[in-house]
Order: structure tokens, then C-alpha cells, then sequence
């Protein structure tokens, strides 16, 4: 469920997201008209996909799902449970930034079947929060985590980023200090990408801010893979760490090459080998959806080929790894060099990263693939 609204825009944000700014007063860019329209296209889903079993997972993305009011989001919940039907054990998560929600808003949530809350925290150092545009400060976390605790989400993610211009080694070593004294059940430390086109690439072009050092970076994995493992946390995916069953069955789906299907404007899908995305404009999708069409753009069908190449993909940074049998036989041929330069290990008919194999992920997939 991608919800594309936003308070402000951060500087290193390139999402398909608005602010009541750059959506305006015009006709279908209203919250009202995006939740009529994400009504619209769950039925459009549930008559694409009469036979659909149960859900076990649902995402509440964005932008900031939360800028809906909780009463709203909870009836997206109602629509999709009532359309789809929930596993007994079914992932319920919504992002939140730690100003948009107070305790009342996350007691209606967890009341509506909502389990887990994924917080965006991305540092605890004032600095760093400022150079990425973030509006809360670093004492707005601790509270909304001790919320979230008290309404009794199952499971609590906090967000954070590592590499932004101006943060130090000793910045990022207080933010995941920060972090992990508050006992979350799961982090996910993504280093910054700077985007063309955003705020932060012209403030870095015209000097303002130094640019992205790929050792520093690089040093800031290896201190959260350190620092995370020895707090109990485990690395089940390359920028993903969890206590034992925390992980996030909602994002192992899309790793796994499992079905979805995207609600939303610019939201994109996958079902049976086949891969579509809607209309990225909120005026643009209700306006689809009220006239009855689809708010599909495109679609793609993914041959045996395809399929197999993003398995290598999305497999390969995941902790298990990949299955040998997976591999060309040509493809095979390239692991020992891999394993014998550190980067992968090959055990038990599997392959896996090292450390330093997912420092290094894409550029190890791009020489193992044919």
C-alpha cells in the first residue's frame, strides 16, 4: 500500500511522494481521493484474483503512510482483510516518521491488526539529521518507541543511514549505539545514495557539502555488522538485521520472488512472472480508477531468463544464499575465484557472501552472472 504523501520533502528523497505544495488544491490530490481510489483498486485486485489464498504479509509504504489519519489507515486494513482475507499470523507493518504518530495514533493501529512498526530514525546526531532535511529530533525516537512498546506492536524496525555528507565514523557509532539501546527487534542500516535530481545532489554539485566517500561508507557496514551482531542482532539480508523471528516477512517476499500486488500511484507489481506499475501521479490514478480503468502504465513478462537472473539477484543477499543448481554451469566455473579473493563461500550445494562479499554485493553479482 504505497500512500505518496509527505510533510516535506528530504533532500535525499527521490520517491514518487508529495507535499500538500506540490500536489495543490487541483481535483483527485486530496487524501480523500487517494483513499477512494486505493479502495477502487483493492477491488479491482480482488477481481483479478478471485482465487487468491489469504494474505501474509501487507506493507503500508510511502512517503509517510502515517500522514493519513489512524482511523483512515485502519480502514485500508478493513478493505484489504475484508477483500483478501489474513493469515492467523499475518505481518501487518506501517513506516512512521517518529513526528507523525503519538501514542493514541499507534493504540488505534494496533487495535485495527496492526504488528509492526518501522520507524525512520536514520541518526541520532542532530548534525546528520539537519543535512538530510529530517524534521524530528534525536529525543522524538526513544519516545515513540516506548508508544509503540506500551500499544503492543509485535515488532518494532527502526531505520537508519549511514555515508551522509558531514557524518563522521564516531556520528554513525553514537546513531547505532543510540539504536540499539532501544531494543528494537530489527534494523535496517541502508547507506546514502545521492539521486540526480534531488536536493542534496545540487547542494553537493554547488559545493555546499562534500560528497559520498565510498570508504567511509565502507567502514560504517563493517561497525553496524560489528556493533549489531554483538547486540544479538543477525545480517538475514545484506542491509537488514533482526532478532530470531523478527525478520520482515513483507520485504523476504520480494527477495524470495514472491507474488504482490502494489496499491497506489507508481506502486509496482508481480504476479505470476508478470511485473506492472500504476500511473505515478495521485491526480492521475484516482482519475483511472473513477472512470473504471486500470491505473496501470506498463507491464513486463519476465521469461525463464529473467526470472532466473533476479533470483541471482535478490537471492545472493540474502543470509542462506543461493543454490548452486540456480547457476550456468559457465557461472559455476567463477566461484572458486570468488571464494579464493574472500568474497563468497560455497557450502552445502549454496553460495554465500562474506562480509566483504557484501561490501562489495553488486559488484560480485555483476562477475558471477553470465
Amino acid at each position: 500500500m504505497h500512500v505518496p504523501f509527505c510533510a516535506v520533502r528530504c533532500g535525499y528523497c527521490d520517491f514518487n511522494t508529495y507535499t500538500a505544495a506540490e500536489l495543490g488544491a487541483a481535483p483527485g490530490s486530496s487524501q480523500d481521493a487517494y483513499l477512494a481510489a486505493a479502495r477502487a483498486e483493492l477491488d479491482l485486485a480482488s477481481r483479478a484474483l478471485p482465487d487468491a489464498p489469504p494474505l501474509h504479509s501487507i506493507f503500508f509504504g510511502g512517503g509517510t503512510p502515517t500522514m493519513l489519519p489512524a482511523t483512515e489507515l485502519a480502514g485500508l486494513l478493513t478493505t484489504v482483510r475484508d477483500r483478501f482475507g489474513l493469515t492467523p499470523d499475518a505481518e501487518v507493518t506501517t513506516e512512521a516518521n517518529p513526528e507523525s504518530v503519538d501514542r493514541a495514533y499507534l493504540d488505534t493501529l494496533v487495535a485495527a491488526g496492526f504488528t509492526r512498526l518501522s520507524l525512520g530514525m536514520q541518526s541520532a546526531r542532530p548534525g546528520v539529521l539537519a543535512v538530510l532535511d529530517r524534521r524530528h529530533t534525536p529525543g522524538r525516537v526513544p519516545q515513540v518507541v516506548h508508544w509503540a512498546r506500551e500499544a503492543g506492536f509485535n515488532s518494532v524496525s527502526l531505520d537508519l543511514i549511514y555515508g551522509s555528507p558531514t557524518e563522521t565514523l564516531a556520528d554513525w557509532e553514537a546513531s547505532l549505539d543510540a539504536a540499539i539501546g532501544l531494543e528494537p527487534d530489527h534494523v535496517s542500516a541502508y547507506s546514502l545514495i545521492v539521486e540526480p535530481g534531488t536536493r542534496l545532489a545540487a547542494r553537493i554539485g554547488r559545493g555546499e557539502l562534500p560528497g559520498i566517500d565510498d570508504d567511509v561508507q565502507a567502514d560504517c557496514y563493517t561497525l553496524a555488522e560489528e556493533r549489531l551482531v554483538a547486540a544479538g542482532y543477525s545480517a538475514y539480508e545484506v542491509s537488514n538485521w533482526a532478532r530470531h523471528g523478527h525478520e520482515s516477512l513483507h520485504n523476504l517476499a520480494y527477495w524470495l520472488g514472491q507474488d504482490w500486488w502494489g496499491i497506489g500511484p507508481g506502486a509496482h507489481s508481480h504476479v505470476n512472472g508478470v511485473r506492472w506499475w500504476n500511473v505515478r501521479h495521485p491526480r492521475t490514478y484516482s482519475a483511472a480508477l473513477a472512470a473504471g480503468s486500470s491505473p496501470a502504465q506498463a507491464r513486463e513478462v519476465l521469461d525463464a531468463s529473467d526470472r532466473r537472473v533476479e533470483r541471482v539477484l535478490l537471492e545472493l543477499r540474502l543470509a542462506p544464499g543461493l543454490p548452486l543448481d540456480v547457476l550456468t554451469d559457465s557461472e559455476r566455473r567463477r566461484i572458486p575465484a570468488l571464494v579464493a579473493s574472500g568474497l563468497a563461500v560455497a557450502s552445502g550445494e549454496r553460495l554465500r557472501l562474506t562480509l566483504r562479499g557484501r561490501l562489495l554485493a553488486d559488484a560480485v553479482i555483476r562477475d558471477l552472472l553470465d
